[in-house]
């Protein structure tokens, strides 16, 4: 075998240094409070805010001092033409300032503002003013001026031998019979040492505009974010005291307030399906107990009957293990509306739905409700109505309406049955609903105060309501239509007088 070395390790990879600072940014900036971070943000909104309009104004200044030396420069008067039509000339104008010329002389030659030099055609040279100090460095496209016309010139920015900045305009004249380029510089360090200023005091104002942007997002975010302390406040109270229903004042209409409002609302609701659970709690232990005391007190008879010796005669036997089997199964019913209720409040928490006979189901529960109100007298109406939805839960529904109609109904009284085009009513004739109470026949865990010595856990109605509901339909409960005495309660849902 060849002894082929491996191949070499690739380095590993090792993430930018950038990727790196990012993640200690994020880090520290999610481990802040919110109220330091939203003034990190107002300050930091008002700093570029700030910094971008320094520099426009920067910017702005800039341009405009510039054009106005440009302009005064265009529009000075030239010097007039030399007296002296010969003069030494130099090939640059360094070395011009160096032998200080002499012979060249103008009305404002020596002036403070402006300096003057000429660029001769043949042979090239340049060609200073008397008694120069400076002189205007000359750039190889500056004879680009030959070209030009009598009364045009050129305007460049150029720079002094001694490197001070300068405007720089070009113009053609003739020297005797020799065409010249004059050119008159003016300096811009007066600009320069301006714009220099106006940076710093640009930066000392936009320092101070970030410094009181921040102060002043700290006072902004400790106001916006007061609701929200208030808000933390009584959740944390809640978790310490599980004291649901605290609330917290609501002022405005922002999302602050509506934050508020939602969170009073929830406080409320907790505080209410509390109150609703406990009142069930008390409720089914109450309607528990009276099934098993008497299920205790047959069971303990029929054990004394048996130690004692003396056993009990057939018919009182018989009867109280009818009394024991009506007992269990008014336990089954109980449990099964807590079984019932327990489901999520969706419809994809029962069973699938099918095609259901609605006035079948009717029917049957009409029997099943004679059974339990043997005196009273059922008017039943009912056309074939098929619909979608739970069969059992369906039946239990119009079962609780009814026996909740056999409950409040008096002696020898009518209850009429009627379905029509998919509309099911059931009528009693009893004492009725009070108004203020409509409001919660449905609500879980809801009994009428006036009905608490009735049997019952104020859990049928919450059945109905929901089994009609994962129908597809809805459920009313109110008085009856022709002002008469009793309640009428009304279903109704989508479907057909056909199975299909």
């Amino acid at each position: 075998m060849n002894n082929v070395p491996p191949p070499p390790l690739a380095p590993p990879l090792v993430p930018p240094r950038t990727s790196g600072r990012r993640q200690r940014v994020l880090r520290w900036y999610r481990s802040r409070s919110l109220r330091s971070r939203l003034t990190f943000l107002s300050a930091a909104a008002v700093a570029v805010a700030i910094a971008l309009s320094a520099l426009a104004c920067w910017f702005i200044v800039e341009k405009q001092l510039y054009d106005q030396v440009r302009t005064d420069l265009a529009n000075a008067t030239l010097p007039p033409q030399p007296r002296v039509p010969a003069l030494p000339c130099y090939p640059t104008a360094e070395q011009a300032l160096a032998e200080q010329p002499t012979g060249l002389t103008s009305e404002n030659g020596g002036a403070v503002a402006r300096d003057t030099q000429f660029l001769v055609a043949n042979p090239s040279g340049v060609c200073l003013p008397p008694n120069a100090t400076k002189a205007i460095v000359v750039q190889p496209g500056d004879t680009a001026g030959f070209r030009l016309k009598n009364g045009q010139s050129i305007i460049r920015d150029g720079r002094f031998t001694d490197g001070t900045p300068a405007v720089v305009r070009i113009s053609l004249t003739h020297f005797g019979s020799r065409p010249v380029l004059l050119m008159v510089a003016t300096s811009t360090q007066p600009v320069e040492d301006s714009l220099q200023s106006l940076a710093v005091l640009l930066g000392s104002v936009s320092a101070g505009g970030i410094l009181l942007a921040a102060v002043a997002g700290r006072l902004v975010a400790r106001s916006a974010l007061k609701p929200v302390d208030q808000l933390t406040d009584a959740v944390e109270h809640i978790a310490r005291t599980e004291e649901v229903g605290t609330t917290i004042p609501v002022h405005g209409d922002d999302e602050i307030a509506r934050l508020s409002t939602s969170f009073n609302s929830m406080s409320t609701a907790l505080a209410n399906s509390r109150e609703r659970q406990t009142r069930l709690i008390a409720d089914a232990g109450h309607e528990l107990r009276t099934p098993l005391t008497s299920l205790r007190t047959n069971v303990d008879l029929l054990i004394r009957s048996d130690d004692t010796g003396r056993p009990l005669p057939p018919a009182t036997k018989t009867k109280l293990l009818g009394n024991m089997k009506a007992q269990m199964r008014e336990l089954t019913v109980l449990i099964g509306d807590l079984l019932q209720l327990s489901r999520p409040d969706t419809p994809k928490s029962g069973p699938a739905p099918t095609v259901v006979a609605l006035h079948e189901i009717a029917a049957r529960a009409v029997e099943r409700a004679e059974l339990r109100g043997p005196g009273l007298v059922f008017e039943t109406d009912t056309e074939p109505w098929y619909v979608h939805g739970d069969a059992a839960g369906l039946e239990r529904a119009v079962i609780n309406l009814l026996d909740n109609a056999v409950k409040y109904s008096p002696p020898g009284g009518t209850i009429g049955v009627r379905l029509h085009q998919g509309v099911l009513t059931v009528r009693d004739h009893g004492p009725g609903i009070p108004p203020e109470e409509l409001q919660y026949v449905f609500d879980r865990f809801w009994r009428s105060p006036s009905s608490r010595q009735l049997p019952g856990s104020g859990l049928g109605l919450s059945i109905v309501a929901q089994s009609v509901r994962e129908a597809g339909g809805e459920v009313t409960l109110g008085p009856a239509a022709d002002g008469g005495p009793g309640a009428l309660a009304t279903v109704r849902l989508p479907g057909g007088p056909a199975p299909e």
